[in-house]
């Protein structure tokens, strides 16, 4: 089968479309014919291997562990492997794996659910990880709830786009964080208002938000507990922008210590991939009160173009690969 393989971390130069062995399922996994692939931060990190934080939770010290990139999947199951009871062959498939720029992959069972009857496979392949992250930080970390008002600093992105439609849905009044180019796509998800941060300062409104959602931002907390109600939640989703040895992961490291000294609080949120919360996604989804935002597509051989789109920072929503 053709996948994209490095044998080195490196920039998007070191990827390259190579013929590798198709993949067999073993105990509790699934083989499946990806139809497409989300891109999303992580991807980046596992291609560069930075921060170098990244390397030691179990990727890779010198060289990729797993050397075809991708974790977001979507597509057709082709075998199981034993003991797998939810699913067989023919069944459409979305979720999250390690190596899905390819044409097969294995996935756990634990870690796929059915697509949505009403999303394409490009759409389905966008939602696994980004979906699922806004997921955890609208329903669980920042517990939202009908009639908040809600700030989420990174709109736009993969993560952010799907934060805003589920803060919506939840009932909360929710103001997005954004670029220029950004700004017209975070209203059409459904933001009430919409902060171009390029051209306007997060807090000259003077609101106090009940929770704050900074989806992979570098603002100290210092700033970002001035915009926040005396009792407010604040979520750290990821962390973008620090040095290469933690890549800026110390703040949400350090924000569980920080609500100590104070009537708000603040989260690191480190999501979790589970069946559960891909099928609870599935019905908002199917719902139509989700939808995920795509961006571009790429094909399979333009998978390095598609992750240098994304870490750039250009895409409005989210970045597929299909195959």
């Amino acid at each position: 089968m053709k996948a994209i393989v490095q044998d080195v971390y490196g920039s998007a130069a070191v990827l390259e479309v190579r013929d590798i062995e198709r993949p067999v399922p073993g105990a509790g996994e699934v083989l499946i014919r990806v139809r497409a692939a989300g891109v999303d931060q992580g991807v980046w990190h596992l291609m560069t291997g930075l921060p170098y934080l990244v390397r030691l939770f179990g990727y890779g010290l010198k060289k990729p562990k797993v050397p075809v990139r991708g974790r977001e999947v979507a597509g057709v199951v082709q075998a199981v492997g034993g003991g797998v009871t939810r699913f067989s062959a023919g069944d459409e498939v979305f979720g999250t794996c390690e190596g899905s720029f390819a044409e097969y992959v294995c996935a756990k069972e634990g870690k796929i659910a059915r697509k949505p009857a009403n999303l394409s496979f490009e759409e389905a392949a966008a939602s696994p990880i980004s979906a699922v992250t806004a997921l955890q930080a609208v329903r669980d970390a920042g517990g939202i709830t009908v009639g908040q008002k809600v700030l989420i600093i990174g709109a736009g992105g993969g993560v952010g786009s799907f934060a805003v439609q589920l803060a919506k849905a939840f009932g909360a009044e929710v103001t997005g964080v954004c670029s220029t180019g950004k700004v017209e796509l975070v209203r059409s998800l459904g933001a009430d208002a919409v902060i171009d941060y390029t051209k306007s300062d997060i807090a000259g409104s003077g609101v106090l938000y009940d929770v704050i959602l900074d989806t992979a931002g570098n603002r100290p907390l210092s700033v970002l507990r001035r915009l926040l109600a005396p009792k407010g939640t604040l979520v750290l989703i990821g962390g973008e922008g620090g040095g290469k040895l933690t890549g800026g992961i110390e703040r949400s490291l350090g924000a569980p210590l920080a609500s100590l000294f104070s009537g708000q609080r603040f989260k690191g949120l480190v999501a979790k991939e589970t069946h559960l919360d891909l099928e609870a996604l599935t019905v908002l989804l199917e719902a139509g009160s989700v939808k995920p935002a795509v961006d571009k597509v790429f094909s399979l051989p333009e998978a390095p173009a598609a992750i240098t789109y994304l870490h750039e920072g250009r895409s409005r929503g989210k970045v597929v690969v299909t195959v």
